[in-house]
C-alpha cells in the first residue's frame, strides 16, 4: 500500500531544491558582471591587436626631409630618382594634339584669281611644285583650321604662283609671282586687321619652286633680287634650303619636300613591292647636259650631271637616261641606288621619289638642307657624296653595297619615313602636312594671340 507520509518528504526535497536554486540565482548577477567585463577587455585587446597589425603591415611611412638637412648622399639619390622619373615621362610619345600645342590656323578666302582659277590646268595639282596646292587643300580639311580669325595663331595665305605654265617649254613661269603676292597682301590687309596688326609675322606663304622666297629660277638673279620686302616678316614654306648663308632664306622658313603624288606612289608599289629583288644597281633619269654651259651662259648642275654622264655613261652598272619617261617610277622601284644630283637648285623630286619607292637616295648637292630632319633620319637612309667626289661615285657605291646596304634599306623601308614626305588630302597623322604643322608649332612665339595672353 502506498505510504501517505511520502508526499511530505517529497515536499521537503522540493523546498530544499528551491532554496538551493534561489541561492545560486542570487550569485549569478555578480558573476555575470565580471564575466562581461573581462570578456569586453579580451575582445577590445584582440581588436586593437588586429587593427594595429594591419596598419603596420599595409601602410608605408612617409618621411619628410627638410632641404636644409638633407645629406649630400641623400640629395644625390633624390636628384637621380627625380631625373629618372622626368626622363621616363619624356619618353612617352606625345599625342598629335600635344605635338601641335593646340595651334589654330585661319585660311584666307581669297578671290579665285589667286588660286582656284589655276586649277583648270590639271598639272597645277600634280607637278613637282604642287605642294602649294596640296598644303592648302589639306589645311582646309584639317582639325587645326579655325573659321574664327580672332582665335587663330597663324594665317595661311593661299596664293598659287607656280601654275602659270609657259606655252613655249611647258615649265612654270613665275615672273608674275611678286605682283600676284603683293596684290593678295593688299587685299587681305584692306579686308581684315590681322596683317597690319603683326606686319605679317604670323602669316604663312608657300614658295615651292627652285629658289623659294626669291621667286626666280636662276640662282644669280634670285640672289640679286632677294626676298621681297613685303614678305620679310612672314613665314615661308619653301623647297629651297641650304646650310650656309643665302639671300633666298633670309626669312623665317620651313623646308618642305617637293610634291610627289601619293596615288602614283601607291600605284607603283602595287606593281613593284618594296622588298622585291632590284635589278638596277645605280639609276638616274633626267636632264644631263653633254656640254654643261647652256644658252644662257650658265653651267647647269655645276657640271655635276655632265661629269656623271661622262664618267659612267658606258658603265653597265649605271642605268643613266637623259630624257624623262612616263612611268619612270617603276625604274626607281627596281633600283638599289638612285642618284639625286643638284639641278639649277640643290633639291629635286628624286629625293622624295627615291625614299618613298625604297631606292637609296645618293645626294650630290653640297650644303643642302633637307626637309623634316626630326621625322626623317636622312643620315640613316641615304648617302651624301660631295660634288668634288662625283668621279669616285662607283667605288663609293660598291663599298656601301658590300658593307651596310642592308641596314640602310631597313631604315629606308620604314613606312613612317615614307609617310613624312608625302602630302595627303585629307591630312594624315605623320604625313608631310602634319610635319609642316609640327614645324609651325615650334614658331608659336610669333603668334600674336599667344603673345597677348602671356603679357596679361
Amino acid at each position: 500500500m502506498f505510504d501517505s507520509k511520502t508526499p511530505l518528504r517529497s515536499r521537503g526535497f522540493y523546498v530544499r531544491m528551491r532554496l538551493l536554486q534561489n541561492s545560486r540565482h542570487s550569485r549569478i548577477p555578480e558573476k555575470s558582471f565580471w564575466y562581461r567585463f573581462f570578456k569586453w577587455i579580451l575582445w577590445f585587446s584582440l581588436a586593437f591587436y588586429l587593427v594595429s597589425s594591419f596598419l603596420i603591415t599595409h601602410t608605408k611611412p612617409t618621411t619628410f626631409i627638410s632641404k636644409t638637412t638633407v645629406s649630400p648622399s641623400k640629395a644625390s639619390r633624390a636628384l637621380i630618382e627625380e631625373s629618372s622619373l622626368k626622363s621616363s615621362s619624356l619618353q612617352q610619345p606625345k599625342s598629335p594634339e600635344g605635338l601641335l600645342k593646340g595651334m589654330k590656323v585661319y585660311i584666307y578666302d581669297l578671290p579665285s584669281k589667286y588660286n582656284s582659277v589655276w586649277l583648270s590646268n590639271e598639272r597645277c595639282s600634280n607637278h613637282l611644285f604642287a605642294s602649294e596646292v596640296a598644303i592648302h587643300k589639306a589645311l582646309m580639311n584639317s582639325d587645326v583650321r579655325t573659321l574664327d580669325p580672332w582665335v587663330a595663331d597663324f594665317f595661311f595665305v593661299p596664293v598659287y604662283v607656280s601654275c602659270n605654265f609657259s606655252t613655249v617649254n611647258g615649265f612654270p613661269d613665275i615672273g608674275h609671282a611678286r605682283p600676284l603676292l603683293a596684290s593678295a597682301i593688299q587685299h587681305i590687309s584692306s579686308q581684315l586687321p590681322f596683317w597690319n596688326r603683326s606686319l605679317g609675322s604670323d602669316h604663312i606663304f608657300v614658295a615651292s619652286h627652285d629658289f623659294g622666297s626669291c621667286f626666280h629660277t636662276m640662282e644669280d638673279v634670285a640672289m640679286a633680287d632677294g626676298v621681297p620686302e613685303f614678305l620679310r616678316n612672314s613665314i615661308i614654306l619653301q623647297t629651297f634650303g641650304v646650310k650656309y648663308k643665302h639671300p633666298c632664306q633670309d626669312v623665317e622658313n620651313v623646308v618642305i619636300p617637293p610634291y610627289v603624288s601619293p596615288d602614283s606612289v601607291l600605284y607603283t608599289l602595287d606593281k613593284s613591292p618594296l622588298m622585291r629583288r632590284r635589278e638596277i644597281f645605280a639609276f638616274f633619269r633626267g636632264k644631263m647636259e653633254v656640254h654643261p654651259k647652256n644658252i644662257s651662259g650658265r653651267f647647269y648642275s655645276k657640271r655635276v650631271r655632265t661629269m656623271i654622264w661622262q664618267k659612267y655613261g658606258n658603265n653597265r652598272k649605271f642605268y643613266l637616261k637623259r630624257h624623262r619617261l612616263v612611268g619612270y617610277q617603276s625604274e626607281i622601284a627596281n633600283s638599289i641606288f638612285c642618284l639625286a644630283p643638284l639641278g639649277w637648285a640643290p633639291w629635286s623630286p628624286r629625293l622624295v621619289e627615291s625614299v618613298v619607292l625604297g631606292c637609296v637616295p645618293v645626294i650630290i648637292a653640297d650644303g643642302i638642307r633637307l626637309p623634316f630632319p626630326s621625322a626623317v633620319p636622312w643620315s640613316e637612309i641615304s648617302l651624301t657624296v660631295a660634288e668634288k667626289d662625283v668621279t669616285k661615285l662607283g667605288k663609293i657605291l660598291e663599298h656601301v653595297a658590300a658593307t651596310n646596304l642592308t641596314k640602310i634599306q631597313k631604315n629606308l623601308w620604314d613606312p613612317n619615313v615614307r609617310k613624312a614626305l608625302l602630302f595627303n588630302n585629307p591630312k594624315k597623322e605623320g604625313d608631310a602636312t602634319f610635319q609642316v604643322l609640327v614645324a609651325l608649332s615650334e614658331k608659336l612665339d610669333r603668334s600674336h594671340k599667344r603673345s597677348n595672353v602671356s603679357s596679361q
